[in-house]
């Protein structure tokens, strides 16, 4: 029934699109060159109106796939936004090009509204956002109706699903636009949706034979780490270490709670980091200046719940850190894909431990409707995933139902060579395995772990567990060690945990196992020997030809003028734009156009100051470079 598309499909890539005229928009407002994957099919489907589902990574160019067909066609883009912030962002990001758009929204001044509506009614919008709650409103569809309304764009279409990460009721009232609209395309953006998540949208929104354009959920210019959290004081030296890996450079620590958030917050603070705090116990005027704070390069690091994030344009996001477990690998793949957005290098590390499911499912509630299981399941399905010891990038793409080629990303923690794996895991598998069978698969992890470690709770004499002849077994190792092991036999499919109780049971690969006709793979413990990790391949290309002192000077330069103009750096030029520019150090205004990133608005705004910056510096270094004879 539907077109549904991959981005290696040779006959979407030959869909009918008016590519020249795409292009030369695409030159002109955002100086870019060429297509990301699947933004030329979406582009189509927009400018063809033809109703559209498109699934693409943060970093992907979903906004593009709206924003460069809007420009080529008559009336006003209508664009539903679910935050504020969002809307803001990418209109100011717009007007920064020199593209006619504007936001509908609470927080604005009245004069400001007036001033919006005005330029909608003369038809002056090419653009215009406004959050799901107005787009349903009476006096708002009136106004539209009489309106020119080139198509709809609904952007994190994920909040629609019952069955997505963060749905949102308001979503699903958006199906009338097709009924209000019947001759108006409806298109749907989101990064993160799962083929029943895929479904469930087209099936909401009332899309008519819609174009279904998934792209790879893959980031492969992030590097996935994964790390049992430590305890204590050593708990704070391990997010510290991470966070030295990128001392001045823009990241996001995640936390599960506020009362987190907070202690992390300070703690970094008393030790000389630029950082704030972002939670939903704070003020809205407190949190909107930390966000802008971050976006502005004012602070290096925000440390937040998972409140914070949608909505954020920050392209040159360096690093994500989770010192919990997310609730979801849905909500992992959204909050790690808010690094590296620029395409760059970005690093996203999970430390976990036990208790954050117990804390998740606290959070979570202890409802029996569908919901509430399947909120349960995802999170199971997050766990097995911090646990597991395959590729970061491959479990990922599995989960959205796709597959990775390559045997090695050369971008995780299991590929490059940082997880250490026991010699003998056959036999520990073995002994944890058997202690499943002989407590008759009764009970649930953390009190098999404490059997095997040879524990002498009341509970465990009291039930003539210290009989058993598997008490004991693996007394030589921590119980936090053990419970670790048979969370890895059940993200490898050795054990199955059950959903309301917890209980352990051996499946049938871990009867394979139990015979000795299948291994596991385990995780050595931390007295092993440190490993020899490989470097990242990504992070090696990004700077090939870089000159990083002209870098960090262009970078000051970006500062200045951001501040200067009360606008974040990166909507002067980002990261990538940079990198280029301290590359090839181009010397003629052809050259300087020629640079990704850089279109004719930001040209005609910046291109003279940054090229008298780079003749400067040229000048500066010649009679080092070329001393005289």
């Amino acid at each position: 029934m539907r077109n549904e598309v991959a981005c290696d499909n040779a006959a979407a890539r030959r869909s009918a699109a008016p590519e020249a005229p795409l292009r030369e928009v695409l030159a002109r407002y955002w100086g870019y060159e060429d297509f990301l994957p699947l933004q030329r099919e979406a582009m189509a489907s927009v400018l063809a109106g033809r109703d559209s589902l498109v699934v693409l990574p943060t970093g992907g160019g979903k906004s593009l796939c709206f924003q460069a067909p809007a420009l080529l066609m008559d009336g006003t883009a209508v664009v539903v936004s679910p935050l504020i912030s969002l809307m803001k962002d990418q209109v100011d990001a717009l007007a920064a090009n020199g593209v006619p758009a504007g936001c509908l929204h609470s927080a604005q001044a009245p004069e400001e509204h007036h001033e919006v509506v005005a330029r909608a009614r003369r038809g002056e919008l090419k653009l215009l956002y406004a959050a799901p709650e107005r787009l349903v409103m009476p006096s708002f569809l009136e106004f539209l109706a009489a309106a020119r309304v080139a198509f709809f764009a609904i952007d994190e279409a994920h909040c629609i699903s019952h069955w997505g990460h963060d749905f949102r009721p308001e979503y699903r009232a958006l199906r009338l636009l097709k009924e209000r609209f019947p001759r108006a395309g409806v298109h749907a953006y989101t990064a993160t949706a799962t083929p029943r998540v895929r479904d469930d949208i087209v099936s909401e929104l009332a899309l008519r034979d819609p174009s279904v354009l998934v792209g790879t959920f893959d980031r492969p210019n992030l590097l996935y780490r994964v790390r049992p959290r430590e305890r204590g004081a050593a708990r704070f030296a391990q997010l510290e270490e991470a966070l030295a890996r990128h001392r001045g450079r823009s990241g996001i620590v995640y936390c599960i709670t506020r009362k987190e958030v907070e202690s992390v917050c300070a703690a970094l603070a008393k030790r000389g980091f630029r950082v704030r705090p972002y939670h939903a116990g704070l003020d809205d005027d407190v949190r909107h200046r930390n966000q802008d704070a971050f976006s502005n390069d004012e602070i290096d690091i925000i440390v937040a719940t998972v409140a914070f994030g949608m909505g954020i344009d920050k392209p040159d996001v360096r690093f994500v850190i989770h010192t919990g477990l997310p609730k979801s690998l849905e909500c992992y793949q959204q909050e790690s894909g808010r690094a590296g957005r620029d395409g760059l290098e970005a690093e996203c590390t999970v430390f976990y431990g036990g208790g954050d499911y117990a804390t998740w499912l606290l959070i979570l509630g202890d409802g029996d409707g569908e919901s509430a299981r399947t909120q349960r399941r995802k999170l199971a399905d997050m766990y097995a995933y911090a646990t597991g010891v395959a590729c970061r990038h491959r479990l990922l793409s599995e989960y959205f139902g796709q597959t990775l080629a390559g045997d090695d990303c050369g971008a995780c923690d299991a590929c490059l060579g940082e997880i250490v794996l026991m010699e003998d895991a056959l036999v520990t598998g073995q002994k944890i395995l058997c202690c499943v069978v002989r407590l008759q698969e009764r009970f649930g992890a953390q009190y098999t772990a404490a059997v095997l470690t040879g524990a002498r709770e009341a509970k465990i004499a009291a039930n003539g567990h210290d009989r058993l002849s598997t008490h004991g077994l693996l007394k030589e190792h921590e119980e936090k060690q053990v419970r670790l092991w048979i969370d890895q036999l059940v993200s490898q499919g050795c054990l199955e945990k059950d959903e309301e109780w917890g209980t352990l049971k051996v499946t049938p690969l871990g009867w394979r196992v139990i015979r000795g006709q299948a291994a596991p793979r385990l995780i050595a413990p931390p007295a092993a020997a440190a490993p020899k990790a490989k470097r990242a391949a990504a992070a090696l290309r990004s700077w090939d030809g870089v000159d990083r002192e002209l870098f960090e000077s262009l970078r000051a330069l970006r500062l200045s003028l951001a501040k200067a103009r009360d606008i974040p750096p990166y909507m002067v030029f980002g990261d990538a734009t940079l990198r280029e520019l301290a590359r090839l150090k181009p010397e003629t205004p052809e050259d300087f156009l020629a640079i990704h990133g850089i279109g004719e608005r930001k040209n005609a705004e910046y291109g003279a100051i940054f090229r008298a910056h780079l003749t400067a510096w040229r000048a500066e270094r010649r009679p080092a470079e070329n001393p005289p004879a």
